[in-house]
């Protein structure tokens, strides 16, 4: 076996970036599932929120300490016990009976994206040239948003036209896991770390702490509000049509990411600056058609939210891992990236909870108006820091 990948190739680039994508299908593909699970085992609103959740808490878990292991002890080192993990979760959903189980392979789910947000997406970067290296964070930006919309899809087209869906979108995505694993043994492992390791709380060289700040306040709103969309989206879609459908609510997940996507591509051109601005009337606009669609009850605006949300979270992220990539040293570009996904994915886990619970408790309009004003009110507030900070620079 060749220790040694082809550092520096586009090819070497696709090869890593489709690691993180095999675990990201994995993040979001039980999205259309839940109301299967919701009518099966019997939980409330609350209760489904909290198991979107568990994903977060594993996810921040492992980010506290990921980017320092992955920086120590190489990229290779930290991804393997990562797609392990993932293959672990999807056996886990494919024959859970009980919300215990759920709890636990969305933990798990979350702890495998936590270790390829650390380890992988450094990895797609640094398997660039130097003059890729924006390229190269487009690339990981990219799987990390293809995946996570891919799972959805696969999920939504399977409950719609296949008897026992649960069981046939998990053993297709273990497959799919498969196959990264077997990527990744082709792939080298340079580590910087020699001896033991001391594990601290991530932080960042201070010359680099303003511009993640910035990227945190445009991705957290951003990737809030598509979080909203995955773990009450579905329920929002049976109360407007009337029955749940997983394959609307696959497809609508899918295109919000596929939108995610598709705006990164269009602004790799565009300065940080400009590219943040986007992201954060996108996330605005988001929230004021999800307020519109609870007013008309219509399931098209909706949807119009899912993708302007999809739009607010790929510039944020685009923006904030473009800053890390072009600024921060290698040998502590995990731990930037742990400290941004961080911010990012705290109140990401905290708000949805918090809305679920306020819908059990008063009612459907209430909790969705009252997030939506939240993320609308934080993306609105990175908005007015990004103009009076550009002035006072």
């Amino acid at each position: 076996m060749n220790s040694e990948l082809s550092v520096g190739s586009s090819l070497a680039v696709y090869r890593t970036a489709w690691i993180v994508t095999a675990i990201f299908m994995l993040s979001n593909a039980a999205t259309p599932l839940y109301g299967m699970w919701q009518q099966s085992l019997g939980f409330t609103s609350g209760v489904l929120t909290v198991i979107f959740a568990c994903y977060i808490a594993g996810l921040l878990m492992t980010l506290t300490i990921a980017g320092q292991l992955s920086d120590h002890f190489g990229r290779k080192a930290l991804l393997v016990p990562c797609v392990g993990l993932a293959i672990i979760a999807a056996v886990l959903f494919d024959n859970a009976s009980s919300i215990g189980a759920l709890l636990l392979a969305r933990f798990l789910t979350g702890v495998s994206v936590g270790l390829v947000v650390s380890g992988g997406m450094a990895n797609v970067v640094e398997h660039a040239l130097p003059h890729q290296k924006q390229f190269a964070s487009l690339m990981a930006s990219v799987a990390m948003v293809a995946g996570a919309g891919t799972g959805p899809l696969l999920a939504g087209v399977v409950a719609q036209y296949f008897p026992s869906p649960i069981h046939i979108v998990f053993r297709i995505e273990i497959g799919v896991l498969c196959l990264a694993f077997i990527v990744l043994l082709f792939q080298g492992n340079n580590r910087t770390g020699f001896g033991p390791i001391k594990l601290r709380l991530p932080s960042i060289p201070k010359p680099n702490v303003a511009l993640v700040i910035v990227g945190v306040t445009f991705f957290g709103p951003g990737i809030t509000s598509t979080s909203f969309i995955l773990s009450l989206g579905p329920k929002l879609i049976g109360t407007f049509v009337g029955t749940n459908n997983p394959l609307i609510s696959g497809c609508m997940a899918f295109a919000m990411f596929l939108t995610a996507m598709g705006v990164q591509f269009a602004a790799k051109r565009f300065a940080s600056h400009d590219v943040f601005i986007g992201s954060g009337v996108a996330t605005v606009l988001s929230m004021i058609f999800v307020l519109t669609s609870l007013e008309m009850g219509s399931a098209v605006w909706l949807v119009l939210s899912a993708l302007l949300a999809g739009a607010g979270q790929g510039l944020g992220q685009l923006g904030g891992l473009t800053l890390i990539a072009e600024n921060v040293p290698a040998s502590r570009r995990a731990e930037a990236n742990a400290v941004f996904n961080i911010g990012g994915y705290v109140p990401a886990g905290a708000i949805p909870v918090m809305a679920g619970y306020l819908i059990d408790f008063w009612g459907m309009e209430f909790g969705v108006s009252l997030l939506a004003v939240t993320i609308g009110g934080l993306a609105t507030l990175a908005l007015i820091q990004l103009r009076t900070g550009g002035r006072a620079r």
